[in-house]
């Protein structure tokens, strides 16, 4: 199954991207997900597979939420939010 998707950067934190179908309509997503999110920037447009590669999520995993969820959520690597907290020497 191909999934044309819009990839969103959030305004809010580094890293955290949101994946919606290219026709979603921001004000229709949850209220929680959106004050989280904040304003989105578009960074992509692509055509998902469940074979396609992408960095750090199988491409399955994100067309599975899209169906079931109508998004899904990126968050970032967990390491990123721990080196970021140690004091720089």
């Amino acid at each position: 199954m191909n999934c044309i998707v819009e990839i969103f950067a959030s305004s809010r934190r580094e890293g955290m991207y949101l994946y919606a179908p290219r026709d979603a309509v921001w004000e229709e997503l949850p209220e929680s997900l959106r004050a989280a999110f904040g304003p989105p920037r578009s960074v992509m447009t692509l055509v998902l597979t469940p074979d396609r590669r992408l960095a750090r999520v199988r491409a399955a995993e994100v067309i599975a939420a899209i169906d079931d969820k109508g998004f899904f959520l990126q968050m970032p690597p967990a390491y990123t939010d721990a080196v970021m907290r140690q004091p720089h020497e």
